[in-house]
C-alpha cells in the first residue's frame, strides 16, 4: 500500500490515459460486487469511523507496523475505532524483506498490533508485500529468496496466533518477485490489488480472491476494498470457522 499509495499522483493518471488510449483497462467508476471496506494508515489520521459505516464500509485493515521500526501514531483509534461502531478490522503489516527476516517481522507485528481473537469482528494480520518504495522492486531478494522470506513470515505468524495471513500484492510484482509462486494459495487468504475496472488475472495459485482494493480513494477514508462474499462469510474468516 506504501508504493501504491506514493506512486497514485504521479503516475495512475498518466498509465489511465495510456491505458485509455490504448483500450486496455480503465479505472472502476464504481465499487465492484462484493462487500464494501477500506484500509486506512497514518496518512489517514484520526478517522470519522461512524461516517464510514453509515456510508457503507463493513470492515477495514489498519496498518499497525512496518519492518521492526515503525509503528502506527494512530494505530489504536483506527483499530479500535472501526471495531466500536461494528467493523470487522484487521491489522496489516508492510513488509521489508530487505532488513530483517520474515519471522522476525511476524513476531514485531504480532507484538504490535497484529495479533487476533476469536471474536468473530477480528481479521487475520495481512502481510502487505509489494513494491519496494526505497529501493530495488523486489528488495534485492532473488525469486527463491523472497519465497523463503514470505514463507518465513506467514509460518511464524501461524505459530504465534494460529492463523494463515492474508496476503496482499499485486499480480504483477507477485510474478516478478515470487516468480509466480502458487505454494501460499491453499492456506493463506489474497487481498489483490489492483485499480481497474476488472480484478484482472491472479496470482498463481489462487482461484480466487477474498479481497480486492480497487481503488485509492472514494466514498471511505483511505483505499477502497471489496469482500468478494457477504457479511456472514466474513464473520467466518473472521472466526476462522464457527465462532
Amino acid at each position: 500500500m506504501n508504493r501504491l499509495r506514493t506512486l497514485t499522483g504521479t503516475l495512475l493518471a498518466t498509465a489511465t490515459m495510456v491505458a485509455a488510449t490504448l483500450g486496455v483497462v480503465t479505472p472502476a467508476a464504481a465499487a465492484p460486487a462484493g462487500l464494501p471496506g477500506m484500509d486506512v494508515s497514518s496518512y489517514q489520521g484520526n478517522v470519522n469511523w461512524s461516517a464510514a459505516w453509515n456510508n457503507g464500509a463493513r470492515f477495514a485493515y489498519v496498518k499497525a507496523t512496518e519492518g521492526t521500526y515503525y509503528t502506527n501514531p494512530y494505530f489504536a483509534q483506527q483499530y479500535n475505532g472501526s471495531y466500536n461502531v461494528g467493523m470487522i478490522r484487521g491489522s496489516y503489516h508492510f513488509a521489508r524483506p530487505d532488513t530483517t527476516t520474515g519471522a522476525t517481522q511476524a513476531n514485531y507485528f504480532v507484538d504490535h498490533g497484529g495479533g487476533w481473537s476469536k471474536d468473530g469482528r477480528t481479521l487475520p494480520g495481512a502481510l502487505d508485500i509489494e513494491y519496494n518504495p526505497y529501493g530495488a522492486t523486489c528488495y534485492g531478494l532473488s525469486q527463491s529468496a523472497m519465497r523463503t522470506w514470505i514463507a518465513s513470515f506467514v509460518n511464524q505468524y501461524y505459530a504465534r496466533t494460529g492463523r494463515w495471513a492474508t496476503i496482499y500484492t499485486t499480480t504483477d510484482w507477485w510474478t516478478t518477485c515470487t516468480g509466480n509462486y502458487s505454494g501460499f494459495a491453499a492456506t493463506n487468504p489474497l487481498w489483490l490489488a489492483r485499480y481497474a475496472g476488472t480484478v484482472g488475472t491472479l496470482p498463481a495459485g489462487w482461484a480466487t480472491y477474498s479481497f480486492w482494493q480497487w481503488a485509492s480513494s472514494g466514498t471511505f477514508p483511505g483505499d477502497q476494498n471489496v469482500w468478494n462474499g457477504t457479511l456472514d462469510r466474513l464473520r467466518v474468516l473472521a472466526c476462522n470457522g464457527p465462532c
